[in-house]
């Protein structure tokens, strides 16, 4: 089982968009382990975009995530990161496919909606960040019909 973040940005958030994204992921079959809503300060957004310091987009990054209320999400199942990804669609909205959470709710710009943490080293250290160890460890009885090879009998 692998373990990823999503943040729901502020431009989601203002738009009442946390329950159809989250409903989506939990459809899709992956497991709710953290869930938060907060403001972002500085600091906590300059540690998060660290990989991105000194590129020209920096400043603005920082900019919009402390911008508003973030709702951070800690998801869990079989390839979360790589599922995730694919759910969330390309950057731009206006490039992501139909039926990503881009392509179907975002319009255009860097106006996107989420972020979601591209690769197991990035998730680890992002959920680190954002939820220190405050996810839940749990079992749901449907997990058996999601992941499992065979069914259980009913």
């Amino acid at each position: 089982m692998e373990r990823t973040l999503v943040l729901i940005k502020p431009d989601g958030v203002q738009r009442g968009l946390v329950g159809e994204i989250v409903g989506r992921f939990e459809r899709k079959g992956l497991k709710l382990v953290g869930l938060r809503m907060l403001d972002v300060s500085r600091e906590l957004a300059e540690r998060h975009y660290l990989v991105h310091a000194g590129k020209h987009f920096y400043a603005g990054l920082v900019e919009f995530i402390t911008s508003g209320p973030v709702a951070a999400v800690a998801l869990e199942g079989p390839d979360a990161i790589a599922t995730v990804r694919r759910m969330v669609g390309r950057t731009m909205p206006n490039e992501a496919e139909p039926g990503t959470i881009r392509g179907d709710l975002g319009i255009s710009g860097l106006r996107n909606l989420i972020h979601a943490s591209d690769a197991p080293e990035t998730a680890q250290s992002e959920l680190a960040l954002w939820f220190g160890g405050e996810q839940v460890d749990y079992e749901r009885e449907v997990d058996a019909w999601i992941v499992a090879e065979d069914p259980p009998k009913a």
